[in-house]
């Protein structure tokens, strides 16, 4: 009896932890695949995009629509590389080392809250001392996740391009040795915010459309912070297919997308996409933005990781 309760039970997180799994490469059937800590909140975000776009490739033989949630960038390349899944929305970094490790192809840039590309602020108490980001040295400093593109890993390609070493703390309170940038995941934006307020790291490292936002940057924390640097722009995030992904089936994708920000009928599953105003081309200058990112992310992986 108490086997077959815990087997039920298990049956029900499993299904809580994937909404929707792709059973197979059925080419009826068109994936939709994301990068998720919470899958049950980002399937709510994706699944109306995904039953908009998917009627409208009907004659192209696509009949249903499924997504399909990975744990980390690894296990999502393998879906990639496997055919699992055929379309990807992520960051432009994480969007970039899929194209590197597991042959994925950007279609377009897509662009949140009206923004399509953003840059990384580094911050500190005005107390500080720190007069810039050529000073970290000997300092910590407070990225969001191992995934975040402006919050970890251009920050971090900014200081490897100094010629810095970075080295993982074992909390706030732990400090870097002389000769290196020490670093820890905050989890969160506020939280970055509130550990250099509260002098538990020394600098932190965001997007300057988060240092903007005063729900994550509290007014009251205004008068004791100071930028000390910034990056340049890089794409806001990505929509990636598989390198194999049926020519006529990437292109009806592309073209659908591009217009949707221009149908009625796509406005509320924008909205429900990440805040998603819009889908553009890209075009040679964000490629070459892309490409330098790329080595970037790369460059993290291998040095810091």
């Amino acid at each position: 009896m108490h086997f077959r309760v815990l087997a039920l039970l298990g049956c029900l997180l499993a299904c809580w932890a994937n909404p929707a799994m792709a059973s197979s490469d059925d080419p009826h059937v068109l994936v939709l695949g994301r990068i998720s800590d919470d899958p049950k909140i980002h399937y709510e975000q994706l699944k109306p995009l995904l039953d908009y776009i998917v009627p409208r490739m009907a004659d192209l033989g696509i009949e249903k629509g499924e997504i399909l949630m990975a744990r980390n960038l690894q296990q999502m390349g393998s879906y990639l590389r496997r055919g699992r899944v055929d379309w990807v929305s992520e960051t432009s970094a994480s969007g970039m080392w899929l194209e590197a490790r597991a042959g994925a192809m950007p279609l377009l840039l897509t662009e949140r809250f009206g923004h399509g590309a953003y840059r990384t602020v580094f911050f500190a108490r005005r107390d500080s001392g720190i007069p810039g980001i050529d000073a970290l040295r000997g300092h910590s400093i407070a990225f969001q996740n191992a995934s975040s593109t402006t919050a970890y890993f251009v920050p971090a390609m900014q200081l490897l391009d100094r010629g810095e070493s970075l080295t993982l703390l074992l909390s706030p309170r732990d400090k870097p040795d002389r000769g290196t940038v020490g670093y820890l995941f905050a989890g969160s934006e506020r939280n970055i915010a509130t550990w250099v307020q509260k002098g538990l790291v020394d600098v932190g490292a965001i997007s300057n459309t988060d240092w903007d936002n005063p729900q994550l940057v509290p007014p009251a924390f205004r008068p004791d912070l100071e930028v000390i640097g910034t990056t340049p722009a890089y794409p806001r995030a990505l929509e990636m297919v598989r390198g194999d992904l049926d020519a006529r089936i990437r292109e009806r994708l592309r073209q659908l997308l591009l217009d949707a920000a221009n149908d009625p009928e796509a406005s509320i599953a924008l909205a429900q996409y990440f805040h998603t105003t819009g889908f553009v081309p890209v075009d040679p200058a964000s490629r070459d933005n892309l490409r330098q990112l790329q080595k970037g992310v790369l460059r993290v992986k291998d040095q810091v990781e």
